[in-house]
């Protein structure tokens, strides 16, 4: 019925947190395969998604897309947590609608006006729940995940999520050396 998606690059923390809120969709019977889509990762996130039984894909989402077995897709970021309550709503949803939804963000995971309005808004950072032919068609000029859910309309879910924390961004010196 459900195919998640998670694209991640050096994410093996975030993708076991991610992973082990999807333990209970698994075990209903409505996750029915799971895949990560590696942009590059040179830690140990390719064990991760072994370890948990997932696909592991490179080549981005369209791969992913490409080889995901259920009508429905769940993207997400790696490291968010899907709350209490999300296999219901999204059965509901994924049988009445044909639109994309997203999830409504758990209270404490919630940012304040001024910090959404001055930095850079993060697409999947509610999660994505989208037809496989819809994401199939958007992925054709998409690049990855991101770019796939950004601007897309949606419908908000009673679930909720709790938001992947926003990753550190990566500065390096002249001499190449990361900060």
């Amino acid at each position: 019925m459900l195919s998640v998606l998670i694209e991640t690059r050096n994410d093996e923390e975030g993708l076991a947190r991610t992973l082990a809120t999807l333990i209970g969709g698994a075990v209903e019977g409505v996750v029915r395969d799971v895949i990560v889509c590696d942009a590059g990762s040179t830690d140990q996130t390719h064990r991760v998604a072994e370890h948990a039984g997932c696909h592991f894909v490179t080549g981005g989402v369209g791969a992913g897309i490409g080889r995901a077995k259920g009508d429905w897709l769940l993207l997400l970021e790696p490291g968010a947590r899907l709350a209490d309550g999300w296999i219901d709503e999204v059965v509901a949803h994924t049988a009445r609608q044909t639109m994309a939804a997203r999830f409504s963000r758990a209270r404490g995971s919630r940012v304040p006006f001024l910090a959404r309005v001055f930095s850079a808004n993060r697409a999947l950072a509610d999660g994505l729940v989208i037809s496989k032919r819809q994401a199939a068609a958007l992925a054709k000029n998409a690049a990855s995940a991101e770019a796939l859910a950004r601007g897309l309309a949606t419908r908000r879910l009673d679930a909720e999520i709790w938001a992947a924390p926003p990753k550190a961004r990566r500065v390096e010196t002249d001499s190449g050396d990361a900060l």
